[in-house]
């Protein structure tokens, strides 16, 4: 009897030492379904679904996931990520900070000294000192920029995936599914001073966590994006402006096209979601196709979208503007020909945040919405959004000139806020 204890002893141990990354199903084949969103659109979106056994990789640190992305190569490829990625590590996987980057003398110190505005003026930075920020940043761009290329797949394994420190970069490819993964804090050692940006002049920063440029059918699931771990509001102050040390959480730009974004949780960030980068970007009419489905942003300062040219349907999304957010600026911007279709979103705000500020527009001429609830209140968001800023800023009419056909089901704004609260954001897949 003893034996037959120890064996069965033996067994429920092993169970519960099964590591963190199992997972009770394998979702790495897994395409987008048919019709949910934009990205389902003409071929669809499969990833790496059709990548043979020796292309299937499990991922543990920077030099492995390096090696499994083969510099962007378009052979399908599945990217299983279990446990924490250090993008900031060197080829012994040791960490690297700032320090390490740095080169050719920079230092922060020398920087503000060369280019404060009293002395410098409003000129372009130039000189020694730019010329080492550059040189620093190239440093630290070669170890946290990886390019994701066509008929990829990249899964998180269990509830715990998470990839820290690396700008994940979707470069003119096709056909890429990034799902169940955690990635934080795309940290920029080297901001560079404009000191001609927004009248006053402003930091620039070099890295989204997520970054869509020129791709095509992508889908991005159950993704967590933040900058846990360095806040830009604890970050100093330098020449009168917040030294910014991130970008956005996730853009598409540069004609990006066919994109759904679903059930993902962006939070603790200034501007989240860029879509369409100018205003003069005039190839980018009839790309940008994006659906942004049950997504979570929360504590998020402002571009939730920004959205410019695009056809964008935006439903079934939950917004949280913490009670300190005395820097909240907006959520939907409504920019250069763009065409949002907002349906059943629910936003929760403090008292100084009202109706009227959750929209923005530069240039911006309609934004269909129905169904949005503030506070648990029905609202018609557009007749307040006009009301409020008559006079200031043009009105919007309610002809974005489509009508979205490729959609799950849509739930009430209600539903979908606790259903998005309960279930959106890495490690949350049913």
């Amino acid at each position: 009897m003893r034996a037959r204890q120890i064996t069965v002893a033996v067994g429920l141990l092993g169970l519960l030492c099964v590591p963190a990354h199992a997972e009770a199903r394998d979702i790495s084949r897994d395409t987008l379904p048919a019709n949910d969103g934009w990205a389902a659109y003409g071929t669809g979106t499969t990833g790496g679904a059709a990548a043979d056994d020796a292309h299937v990789y499990t991922v543990t640190d920077r030099a492995g996931l390096v090696k499994a992305l083969d510099n962007g190569s378009d052979t399908p490829k599945i990217i299983k990520v279990a446990g924490t990625i250090d993008a900031n590590t060197d080829d012994d996987g040791d960490h690297l900070d700032c320090a390490d980057y740095a080169t050719d003398g920079y230092s922060t110190k020398k920087y503000l000294a060369a280019y404060d505005p009293r002395t410098w003026g409003s000129a372009k930075p130039s000189g020694p000192q730019e010329e080492a920020r550059q040189a620093s940043a190239a440093k630290q761009a070669e170890r946290i920029v990886l390019s994701v290329g066509s008929n990829t797949t990249i899964v998180g394994l269990g509830k715990q995936a998470v990839l820290k420190g690396a700008s994940l970069q979707v470069r003119n490819t096709d056909n890429v599914i990034l799902r169940n993964l955690d990635v934080r804090d795309a940290y920029d050692c080297f901001p560079v001073w404009q000191p001609n940006t927004g009248g006053l002049g402003d930091w620039k920063t070099a890295y989204d966590t997520i970054w869509l440029t020129g791709a095509t059918h992508v889908w991005v699931d159950h993704v967590t994006a933040s900058d846990k771990g360095h806040p830009d509001a604890k970050e100093p102050t330098y020449f009168a402006r917040n030294y910014l040390r991130h970008d956005g959480l996730l853009d598409i730009t540069n004609g990006s096209d066919l994109v759904t974004v679903s059930w993902s949780r962006f939070a603790d960030h200034d501007k989240a979601m860029l879509i369409g980068n100018g205003d003069t970007v005039t190839g980018d009419r009839g790309k940008l196709r994006v659906t942004l489905h049950h997504n979570e942003f929360e504590s998020v300062v402002q571009r939730a979208p920004r959205v410019r040219f695009g056809q964008v349907h935006l439903y079934n999304n939950r917004y949280v503007v913490p009670e300190d957010a005395a820097d909240y600026r907006y959520s939907v911007g409504v920019s250069t020909e763009s065409a949002l279709y907002a349906e059943n979103n629910a936003f929760t705000a403090p008292g100084h945040v009202e109706v009227a500020d959750l929209v923005k527009s530069w240039n911006g001429t309609a934004l269909h919405q129905t169904g949005t609830l503030f506070n648990g209140f029905p609202v018609d968001l557009l007749a307040i959004y006009n009301a409020y800023n008559s006079g200031s800023e043009r009105d919007l009419t309610t002809d974005v000139g489509w009508t979205p056909t490729l959609h799950t089901k849509i739930d009430s704004a209600e539903a979908a806020d606790r259903e998005v609260a309960r279930g959106a954001g890495a490690g949350r897949l049913p």
